[in-house]
C-alpha cells in the first residue's frame, strides 16, 4: 500500500438495484442501514459501515442572504490553508431564480466568493479554491494500481452512466437534490443510528427539505442542505421526519469556508466520509461552460481501505486489487472530446482536469449530479457513450499537505 493509505475492516451487505424508466435509472448500491459493525483497524480507528448510494428527488434552492458567511469549524477538526491554484478563475456573478416554497421567486445575484464554484441561490463558495475537490490533476502520475483497479471495476466492458437526468416523472427527476435553507431557518435535533460518528448539532431540516427519491422514497433518502446565511453544509442519509422528530442514519456538518476534514474513521452521508455536494454535477455550472471540481462516482466492490482525504470505508472484501474509497480517476487527455456537443465537452473537460472520486459503493462507473428537469437528454445520452477504459487512476499522494486537512498543493 502507498504511504497515505489507511486500512480498516468492516462488514457490508450490498444490494444493487437498477431501474430503467425512460432510459434512466435509480442509482444502485447497498441496502440502507443493513450492516454488521466490526471495528478492526490498523489505524486504531473505530469503523462502522452504513450503506449509501445515489437515487432521485427534486432540488429547490432558496433566496440568497445579504449577510457574510460565518466560518464554523468543528472542534475535532484541523484547518490548514495552502495557496490557491492560479488555474482557478474568479467568481462570476450570475442571476438565478430561486423557487423554494415560501421564498420570494425573484432573481438573486450570487457571487462574492473566493473561487468560481458558487452554489446558485447563495454567496457560498463550495469549499476553498485550494480544496482537494478543486485540485487540477492533469499532471499527476498514473497510480501503480491503475491496471488492477480498472480490471476490478470492469472498465473494459462498462461505459460511464450519469446517475441523474429526466425520469419520465417531472416531479422526481433522477439525481440528488440540494436544498438552500433561508437565513435564520430554525434548526432541529436529529436522532442518528450511528450517533458516535455523527455531528451532534441541530440541523436545518423542515417540511421544505428535499429528500432524495421524494418524501415516500425507500432508497438512500439523502438530504443535502446549505444555509444561505452561514454557508454551512449539512448532509444526512436515511432521513425521515417522524411523529417523535427527525431521524437519520448519520449526519455531518461542514463549513464551506474551511478545508477541515472529519475525524479519520468517521462516516458521513457517503461511505467515504466525504461531503456529497462538492462532487455533484450541477445544471447551472454546465450551462455556464465551466465545472471546476471532481465528480463523485461509485463502483460495486471496494477494498476495506481509504485514501486521503476519504475518512471511511465500507467493505468486508479484503482484496487488495480492489479500489479503495477516495481513489481518483482521470479521463485520458488522448480522448478526443471535440466530436461531442458543447455541454458534453464541459463535463468531459472537467473529468480530464479534476477527475472522478470514488465515494460510495454502488453500480460501477455511475456518477452523480443534482436532481433537475433541466438536464438535457442529449447530454445524458452522450455521456453514456464514454468508455470506462478511457480513464486512468492517478496517484494523489503529491496533493496531500497534511492528513488532517482537505487543502491540497
Amino acid at each position: 500500500m502507498r504511504s497515505n493509505l489507511v486500512v480498516s475492516i468492516g462488514a457490508l451487505v450490498s444490494v444493487a438495484a437498477i431501474s430503467t424508466a425512460c432510459d434512466g435509472h435509480r442509482g444502485a448500491g447497498h441496502a440502507e442501514g443493513v450492516e454488521a459493525r466490526v471495528p478492526v483497524s490498523r489505524a486504531a480507528s473505530p469503523v462502522q459501515s452504513p450503506a449509501m448510494s445515489a437515487s432521485a428527488s427534486l432540488p429547490i434552492p432558496s433566496s440568497a442572504p445579504t449577510s457574510a458567511p460565518a466560518v464554523l469549524v468543528p472542534a475535532s477538526a484541523s484547518l490548514s490553508v495552502a495557496p490557491a491554484p492560479s488555474a482557478i478563475p474568479t467568481a462570476t456573478k450570475v442571476s438565478v431564480v430561486v423557487p423554494r416554497p415560501g421564498a420570494p421567486k425573484t432573481p438573486v445575484t450570487v457571487g462574492n466568493a473566493s473561487g468560481s464554484d458558487v452554489l446558485a441561490g447563495t454567496h457560498c463558495q463550495i469549499f476553498p479554491a485550494d480544496n482537494y475537490w478543486h485540485a487540477d490533476i492533469r499532471s499527476l502520475p498514473v497510480d501503480s494500481h491503475n491496471a488492477a483497479w480498472l480490471a476490478a471495476m470492469g472498465a473494459s466492458t462498462h461505459n460511464l452512466h450519469p446517475d441523474f437526468g429526466p425520469s419520465g416523472d417531472p416531479s422526481a427527476p433522477y439525481g440528488i437534490p440540494v436544498t438552500v435553507a433561508s437565513a435564520g431557518q430554525a434548526r432541529v435535533s436529529v436522532t442518528f443510528d450511528y450517533a458516535d460518528e455523527s455531528d451532534q448539532v441541530p440541523y436545518p431540516l423542515d417540511a421544505a427539505t428535499r429528500i432524495e427519491g421524494g418524501a415516500d422514497a425507500s432508497g438512500d433518502r439523502h438530504a443535502i442542505v446549505v444555509t444561505a446565511d452561514t454557508c454551512e453544509l449539512f448532509e444526512t442519509w436515511d432521513t425521515n421526519e417522524t411523529a417523535a422528530g427527525w431521524t437519520a442514519g448519520s449526519g455531518a456538518r461542514w463549513s464551506l469556508s474551511s478545508d477541515s476534514l472529519r475525524p479519520d474513521g468517521w462516516t458521513s452521508a457517503d461511505a467515504a466520509g466525504l461531503p456529497i455536494l462538492p462532487g455533484l454535477l450541477r445544471v447551472d455550472e454546465v450551462a455556464a461552460g465551466h465545472v471546476d471540481h471532481a465528480i463523485r462516482f461509485t463502483t460495486n466492490r471496494t477494498e476495506p481501505a481509504h485514501l486521503w482525504p476519504a475518512r471511511h470505508d465500507a467493505s468486508s472484501d479484503d482484496d487488495t486489487s480492489l479500489p479503495p474509497m477516495g481513489a481518483r480517476f482521470r479521463l485520458k487527455a488522448s480522448l478526443d472530446i471535440s466530436r461531442y456537443n458543447a455541454e458534453t465537452q464541459v463535463v468531459l473537460r472537467a473529468m480530464q482536469t479534476y477527475g472522478l472520486v470514488l465515494a460510495d459503493n454502488g453500480s460501477p462507473w455511475y456518477f452523480q449530479g443534482t436532481a433537475d428537469n433541466a438536464w438535457s437528454n442529449s447530454l445524458i445520452s452522450q455521456l453514456k457513450t464514454i468508455p470506462a477504459n478511457a480513464f486512468e487512476a492517478v496517484d494523489t499522494s503529491g496533493l496531500e499537505i497534511s492528513p488532517s486537512t482537505g487543502a491540497s498543493r
